[in-house]
């Protein structure tokens, strides 16, 4: 077990040098700037973020591995005493500054945990990548979905029509009552078992991860350079709006993090830098505005 997490460790710090350099590349203009942080408790983790850009008003592609005793609040989660703990991965959110080209965001996690005498006893991974669009392009979504589709159906342990459920489930305001956006992949407690093995999860793991800026970069081409407007703008904010909402109310991450004693700004880097919240704002009937919230209130199959 040692070895597989060292294995994705390493995959994680590679795969945050690919994602980082490509974005870069793409916006022409910004860099990442880094920062290594060391958790008091045990491990630490590398934030990179990107800022001010010509396409990316505000993004970070961020690598932890953070380990030691599972804190009160985590232990009454998961229903266990006195037990360790080690977890590692990447996360990352991109806000771009054209309204025309969806945020993104994407997990891709290993978690251990220890009996204490220090014995595994317990392993899994979870992640997934999902897409929050401010307007709506089908064939971007199509697009998306495709790619995380092409991965699943390369793993017999991975099942995208139930993944795809399952991130419509997650990401949903339920005060709100819509999805986040259009969705894409979400999966946790992927253990081995009489059909599987944690080196066929890992399997999957690394090519989707790998993947990622397959599913995202050509969106980015497509849209970076299209004409908006203050009124696209401000509906941008607005949506954002609720993008926060739901990472403060709903997201599990930025709850593990807290309770974990984990860096704040990395946890909260996946907020956007402009937002706004209008009073009983609705769009208006038959715009493009109103289309998307249609399809966040009600679910689409893409491929």
């Amino acid at each position: 077990m040692d070895s597989q997490k060292d294995t994705f460790y390493s995959f994680i710090k590679e795969l945050q040098n690919t994602i980082t350099s490509q974005l870069e590349t793409l916006d022409g203009n910004a860099q990442f700037i880094e920062d290594e942080w060391v958790r008091e408790e045990g491990g630490g983790g590398f934030s990179r973020v990107i800022q001010d850009g010509d396409v990316f008003e505000k993004g970070g592609v961020n690598i932890s591995a953070v380990h030691g005793a599972l804190p009160p609040a985590m232990q009454n989660y998961f229903n266990v005493r006195d037990a360790d703990f080690y977890a590692t991965g990447i996360s990352l959110v991109i806000h771009p500054i054209n309204p025309m080209v969806p945020t993104v965001h994407a997990n891709f996690r290993y978690f251990e945990m220890y009996d204490n005498h220090g014995q595994l006893v317990d392993c899994w991974f979870g992640g997934g990548l999902d897409l929050t669009p401010y307007y709506l392009f089908d064939e971007d979504a199509q697009h998306f979905h495709q790619v995380c589709k092409e991965a699943c159906d390369r793993h017999d342990v991975a099942d995208y029509q139930l993944f795809k459920k399952k991130c419509d489930e997650y990401f949903h305001n339920a005060h709100r009552n819509e999805a986040r956006g259009i969705g894409g992949l979400f999966y946790d407690y992927c253990r081995a078992s009489d059909t599987s093995t944690m080196k066929d999860w890992l399997e999957f793991q690394k090519d989707m991860a790998s993947h990622f800026l397959d599913a995202y970069v050509p969106i980015v081409k497509r849209r970076k350079d299209l004409p908006y407007t203050p009124a696209h703008r401000e509906w941008q904010e607005i949506r954002r709006g609720r993008y926060v909402e739901f990472n403060l109310v709903h997201d599990k991450g930025t709850l593990f993090g807290l309770k974990t004693n984990g860096r704040i700004e990395s946890i909260l880097m996946s907020l956007p830098p402009a937002v706004q919240w209008k009073y009983d704002h609705h769009p208006e009937a038959g715009s493009k505005e109103a289309e998307l919230v249609e399809v966040l209130e009600n679910p689409r199959d893409w491929v």
